[in-house]
Order: structure tokens, then C-alpha cells, then sequence
């Protein structure tokens, strides 16, 4: 496996790219805007400058490393060369069945196809291809160039020999695999959003601020970021998705969204991507600043 095409460059895509062009394979980053695309380029640079600072990497390395990847918008000729691809559009299952549908027919009968959703069924999204036992969920953490976790989703119909061959990869990119089954929010985001909910619901009902549960949890818990704080990293917008994929797939109350996330959502504050969520990022996100709504205990 040499050749890997990833579709889409937003956060997560220019973060898998990164990993894959540094551990030395040829990555074809694909995104339907050139102006995108730069912005990945610029990301990954920039990043890879954060790591030369920290001696993780040199500036040889890096120059390297960018000269592996080739932008593109055109998927046809993103795909048709690949051994690999991994698909990081967004959290929205119609666009990733029609992504499948596209690479599907396009990538070689021998490539494997990858998605980096979060809680969308493998299994689904494999339904959209003539390749099923092909199809496989890789998970990885944001950002993708310091997290060590990859989760490794088996479709219903995903072969023992394309699980393995996405082990292998992950370990060669030097992140640690965990094989997961293809089950709503798989291991992650199952017990993940609840938690970030229920830090939502304890704001949404006066029981603490927002400096005040997320302390809790990271002192009191030995987490490194509180959850109101990680869902804002996250992108609310994304967490309000995975939960009604988790509401809708294993139909319980417990994941139900809080009224306030929603609100939220609806309004546009979405967290780090928009600016301002639980947390104002307008300042330059240097330090946190709880956003204006919270101080006043105006939840609603």
C-alpha cells in the first residue's frame, strides 16, 4: 500500500494527510475547492512547523513530506490511482453515500475504502458500494498528528484480511489501533456524547458554570480538557449529529440532546470552527474566555 487518497480537507482531512505524507506515502488530497485546499496546505504547514519547533521533525522532513501530497479537486483523478482511500467529508450520512458511490467506481477493484466518520454505520455507508467487504471505518482523534488513537470499525461484511491490512497501516502511521464493532457512536462517541450532554444538561439547569464543570472534570477526573471546552473543539454542530445518530440507532432518552445545544447549533454558535461556542475564540483563543451568554446565567 503506497498510494492514499483522502477526500476532504477540512480539520480532520489535512490532519489525516499530514500523518500519512509524513510516514512516507503518496497522498492525493482531494476537496472540491482549490481555495480549501490551499487552506489544508497552509494548515499542514504550519503544523509541521509546530513539530520542527518541538524537534519531533526537521525541516528536511518536512519539505519532504509536503512534496508527498498533491491537491486536487477532481476526484476521478484523485482516486483511480489509489490503494487507499479515506474519506473525511462531513458528519452527514447522504454526502458520505454519495462520496462511496463516486470512489466506489472509480478507485481500483483492489483498493480499500476507508471512512473517518464517528458514529455513521460501516455497514451503511458500504451498502453504497459493489465492495462492501472492502469498506471500513478509520477513526482517527483530533488533531490527527498528536493523538495515538485510531478506531478500526468493522462493517458487517468487512474480510479479517482488510481489517488487518488497516492495523498494520495505522501502526505504521504510529498512532495505536483499537478494532471496534459497527454499532452506533462505536466505542468513542457512544460514551463520549453522553458525558458532553449531560455537562450541557448540568449548565442548562443552573447547577454550575461553564469554568465551573469543566474544572470539575479536569481536576477532579484527570481529563485534560473539560467536556464544555471539547465539545466546543469538537464543533457543537458535529456533537448535536452524533447524538441523534445515537438517539435514532439505539433509540434511548439518554441521548437525547439538550435543548440548549440545539439552540445553539441552530443559532450558529458552533464552538472553535465559528468562533464562539461555550468559549469566546474571537481574543485569538490564547486564553478561555467564557462566551458572554454564560456569564449572566442566561441559559436559555
Amino acid at each position: 500500500m503506497k498510494n492514499i487518497t483522502v477526500v476532504g480537507s477540512g480539520t480532520m482531512g489535512n490532519g489525516i494527510a499530514h500523518v500519512f505524507a509524513q510516514s512516507g506515502y503518496e497522498v492525493v488530497l482531494v476537496d472540491i475547492k482549490k481555495e480549501a485546499l490551499d487552506r489544508a496546505m497552509q494548515t499542514i504547514s504550519k503544523n509541521m512547523d509546530r513539530q520542527i519547533a518541538k524537534n519531533a521533525l526537521t525541516e528536511e522532513e518536512k519539505q519532504k513530506a509536503l512534496s508527498r501530497i498533491r491537491p486536487v479537486t477532481d476526484l476521478k483523478d484523485g482516486a483511480s490511482g489509489a490503494d487507499l482511500v479515506v474519506e473525511a467529508a462531513t458528519e452527514n450520512i447522504e454526502i458520505k453515500l454519495q462520496i462511496f458511490r463516486q470512489i466506489d467506481e472509480i478507485a481500483p477493484a483492489s483498493a480499500i475504502l476507508a471512512s473517518n466518520t464517528s458514529s455513521i454505520s460501516i455497514t451503511k455507508i458500504a451498502s453504497a458500494t459493489k465492495r462492501p467487504e472492502k469498506v471500513i471505518g478509520m477513526h482517527f482523534m483530533n488533531p490527527v498528528p498528536v493523538m495515538k488513537l485510531v478506531e478500526v470499525i468493522r462493517g458487517y461484511s468487512t474480510t479479517d484480511e482488510v481489517c488487518r491490512t488497516i492495523m498494520e497501516t495505522s501502526k505504521k502511521l504510529g498512532k495505536i489501533p483499537v478494532e471496534v464493532n459497527d454499532y452506533p457512536g462505536f466505542v468513542s462517541n457512544r460514551i463520549l456524547m453522553p458525558m458532553i450532554n449531560e455537562a450541557i444538561y448540568s449548565l442548562f439547569e443552573g447547577v454550575a458554570g461553564v469554568e465551573e464543570i469543566d474544572t470539575v472534570m479536569k481536576l477532579g477526573m484527570a481529563h485534560p480538557m473539560g467536556p464544555l471546552q471539547l465539545a466546543d473543539f469538537i464543533g457543537l454542530d458535529v456533537c448535536l449529529n452524533i447524538l441523534y445518530v445515537l438517539k435514532d440507532g439505539l433509540g434511548l432518552d439518554k441521548y437525547t440532546p439538550c435543548p440548549l445545544l440545539v439552540n445553539m447549533v441552530t443559532a450558529g454558535h458552533l464552538g472553535v470552527k465559528s468562533g464562539r461556542g461555550f468559549y469566546d475564540y474571537t481574543h485569538g483563543g490564547k486564553e478561555l474566555i467564557v462566551s458572554e451568554r454564560f456569564k449572566k446565567n442566561v441559559l436559555v
